[in-house]
């Protein structure tokens, strides 16, 4: 199986981008019922819906960037990359589409954005997950993200959001 990562730059992939954003927060709600609200909170504080119709302004250079994995043709994964403080940048909204799972996408979008960040000359990578997204946690301390606590981050009171950092 051929696993492509790109930069989103073509408008059919920034339209495919968006789809998979709320496919993203729909597996959220399905593996997180109780969480509904928290989810809400966070599509209102970080105003998904203007940062995707916007998409250029925000995930795009010199604002941002978006990866977007294919396998065999097929567009199944995303990772996006976004300003975060001064010399900063934070990882947001990896997805991996369920039926492209167990073949190493998640890993190539992760090091393809930590791999940029690097070469961007920022200093750290930030990233906040739910507590059970058992297939991402574990992937993100083997790229060499650490656990930190941060009562002022989004969810810094709520045990169930994880924060993570990969100083580079």
């Amino acid at each position: 199986m051929a696993v492509e990562i790109s930069k989103v730059r073509k408008s059919h992939e920034i339209e495919a981008v968006r789809n998979l954003v709320w496919e993203f927060f729909d597996f959220l709600r399905v593996r997180y019922p109780e969480m509904h609200e928290t989810i809400d909170n966070y599509l209102e504080d970080q105003d998904v819906a203007g940062q995707l119709s916007q998409f250029k302004d925000f995930f795009q250079p010199p604002n941002g960037e978006c990866f977007l994995a294919r396998l065999n043709d097929d567009l199944v994964g995303i990772v996006m990359m976004r300003p975060h403080g001064e010399n900063d940048v934070e990882m947001n909204r990896m997805y991996v589409r369920d039926t492209a799972r167990g073949n190493g996408i998640g890993r190539t979008l992760g090091q393809a954005l930590v791999d940029e960040a690097r070469a961007l000359g920022m200093g750290v990578v930030w990233l906040d997950a739910l507590y059970r997204h058992v297939e991402a946690l574990p992937l993100y301390e083997s790229l060499g993200f650490e656990y930190y606590e941060d009562p002022e981050a989004f969810g810094g009171d709520d045990e169930r959001v994880i924060h993570m950092k990969l100083v580079l």
